[in-house]
């Protein structure tokens, strides 16, 4: 029995050793861990909450995957935006993985409210407001219908519950009528200072810049990361500039009108494929040009193309190819949701219309005024046959065994001013000198080049014209 005892006593002082062998094992990790240098990324929505600024959140956050930051920061001074942009941005700092900051620095106003709301953690600058997120038009700011403030209620209110904030005060940031006891009264939407955010649970205290911020959550040692657009998306926000576009709708415009006027040159044609793409895909990839739009701006250039080449004259398919390209344009520009211009801002709407109307002016005056100089310029005299040969200087390429001119006949096809004309039972290539003849009126030759003729409509003389 004593040496069993004994034995018994030397197994409970090695199960006594191991266990303390794995607790300073284990404090040791956590002493690690908390000693390790922290990554904040740090990413800025200090203007309009709008596409272009859903997108920047998107890539900031992809790149804060990237960089396995442990936390996000997200330094605000905004008045505001679009509600889907705000929502979207909610959305994915919800679903982000890490915990998320939020400094207010001046300025969470509407859409900001909402954002900030989304964060796990709030801290505001001393001056610095959080509230007022009752939905507007974008025209005239007046106070939106009430199916947009109900679906803004509800947006406000399960934010704030998934951050165990309360509901009831965030849905009063949208509606004026809805009282919260000791707080606010009916007929005005609650916006807090930081004091009374901090008195309310909705901000987690007043800091002066950031670092003051992360030494208050206690972070301990950390490493900023400051988020900063890459070279590629700097150039595609240079081209969501309303003055650049406009000058990419004049290339493209005139691009299109050029390589009709001179088929085969290739070089316009090439200009306003670049200058497509570089318009097309800035507004794309920030959410502004739907699929819808982009379908109405090539059925705009069809339609266009058909009067030009198959329908005679310039009538309603001219027309409406016109107004849906420049309409296609336009709306690329402004985040209207399918004709739904509510909380389009009556300043981007301006803008848009603005610089697509320039754009198309510019191409017109362009088509008129530099058609000339373009024959006149070097690369054009590279491509273009600049000699000719004349029938004064012995040159002929007749092929016709009889004289063709002042023989008439009848417009086989639209004259456009080319097409096909018979005469005699025979069809020939003829084209006039700008003026369209319908297809079955009688034509009169006027000239011949050999390869093809020149005519023009027949006119029968008068009674008093016969000698």
């Amino acid at each position: 029995m004593k040496c069993y005892t004994n034995k018994y006593s030397c197994s409970n002082k090695k199960i006594y050793f191991l266990c303390i062998v794995a607790l300073s094992q284990l404090i040791a990790i956590v002493a690690q861990a908390q000693s390790k240098v922290k990554k904040v990324f740090v990413m800025e929505i200090r203007d309009e909450i709008d596409p272009r600024m859903s997108r920047y959140v998107d890539l900031a956050l992809e790149e804060a995957r990237n960089e396995k930051a442990d936390y996000l920061l997200i330094n605000m001074d905004t008045y505001g935006g679009a509600v889907n942009a705000a929502d979207h941005i909610r959305s994915v700092i919800l679903e982000f993985e890490k915990p998320v900051f939020v400094f207010i620095n001046k300025n969470a106003a509407s859409a900001g409210a909402l954002i900030s709301i989304a964060c796990d953690s709030i801290y505001m600058e001393k001056g610095a407001v959080i509230g007022a997120v009752t939905v507007v038009n974008g025209g005239d700011g007046s106070k939106a219908p009430d199916k947009y403030q109900s679906h803004m209620r509800s947006i406000m209110r399960s934010t704030a519950e998934a951050n165990n904030r309360n509901p009831l005060i965030a849905e009063a940031m949208v509606d004026e009528n809805l009282e919260v006891e000791g707080i606010s009264s009916a007929g005005q939407v609650i916006t807090f200072t930081a004091t009374e955010a901090i008195q309310h649970d909705f901000c987690n205290g007043m800091a002066e810049d950031i670092d003051e911020v992360l030494q208050k959550a206690d972070i301990g040692e950390y490493e900023v990361i400051n988020y900063e657009l890459g070279t590629s998306e700097q150039i595609i926000a240079l081209f969501l500039n309303p003055f650049i576009s406009g000058i990419l709708i004049l290339i493209m415009l005139g691009g299109i009108y050029f390589e009709l006027q001179t088929p085969g040159v290739g070089f316009p044609i090439l200009a306003a494929i670049i200058a497509a793409v570089l318009y097309f895909t800035p507004y794309y990839l920030n959410g502004l040009a739907e699929k819808w739009e982009l379908i109405v701006f090539i059925v705009g250039i069809i339609l266009i193309g058909a009067e030009i080449f198959v329908i005679p004259g310039f009538g309603v398919a001219g027309i409406s190819g016109i107004i849906l390209t420049l309409g296609a344009l336009a709306l690329m520009m402004i985040d209207n949701n399918n004709f739904d211009f509510t909380f389009v801002n009556t300043g981007a709407l301006r803008n848009a219309l603005i610089a697509t109307l320039s754009g198309a002016i510019g191409a017109i005056i362009l088509m008129f005024f530099g058609a000339s100089q373009m024959a006149d310029s070097a690369i054009f005299k590279r491509v273009a046959l600049q000699e000719t040969l004349d029938t004064k200087d012995g040159y002929t390429s007749s092929i016709h065994e009889i004289d063709m001119i002042g023989l008439t006949g009848v417009a086989h096809t639209v004259l456009r001013p080319s097409g096909k004309v018979m005469i005699e039972d025979q069809m020939y290539d003829a084209s006039t000198r700008g003026d369209f003849i319908n297809k079955g009126e009688e034509v009169i030759v006027i000239a011949d080049s050999g390869s093809s003729l020149k005519v023009k409509k027949f006119e029968p003389p008068q009674l008093d014209e016969i000698v």
